[in-house]
């Protein structure tokens, strides 16, 4: 099963190096990784995506990162209600023939073309990473010579009122 996992680390040197090297040494392959500045100077925010046989497992990966010195904190947050992005780069083979018709094949993606060359273009999506799956599937065809892809980046999403409140109003 594939868990989603957010972590708050100190921007330092080696802490990178020091998870991956944790998921390492248990023998768990790491799908996606992404690392950023977060909203507090010196601290960065990670979001890692693991794929593991049994929900224990996930405990203990938990547990161990939060012994690591350099990590703020460790939340699963596979089960919350989340937001979650990854951006694509497609380099997809294209003539002159062809590329409107790759054009109107992206517009509902809300993808864009951002390079044009003789022989190719370059699709820029966001989304959720099934919907990149989705279009990499529909250039296919047009032969794709590369992709980049960034991984999942997430995090929980605000909190919601739990009733209306009636908002004043100042005369």
């Amino acid at each position: 099963m594939k868990r989603i996992l957010s972590l708050t680390v100190l921007n330092q040197t080696g802490v990178l190096n020091r998870i991956t090297g944790l998921f390492t040494k248990r023998h768990y392959n790491i799908e996606s990784i992404t690392v950023g500045h977060a909203e507090t100077e010196g601290v960065s925010r990670m979001t890692v995506v693991v794929n593991v046989q049994e929900e224990k497992e996930v405990e203990q990966i938990t547990k161990q990162l939060n012994k690591q010195i350099d990590v703020l904190k460790v939340t699963d947050i596979t089960s919350h209600s989340i937001v979650s992005r990854e951006l694509a780069l497609i380099k997809v083979m294209s003539t002159p023939a062809t590329r409107m018709e790759i054009q109107g094949l992206i517009q509902p993606f809300r993808a864009t073309v951002i390079d044009v060359s003789r022989e190719s273009v370059v699709v820029q999506v966001t989304g959720e990473p099934e919907k990149i799956e989705v279009l990499i599937d529909l250039l296919k065809p047009y032969g794709i010579k590369e992709i980049a892809r960034t991984g999942t980046t997430a995090f929980t999403r605000g909190t919601q009122r739990a009733s209306k409140e009636v908002p004043i109003s100042i005369v």
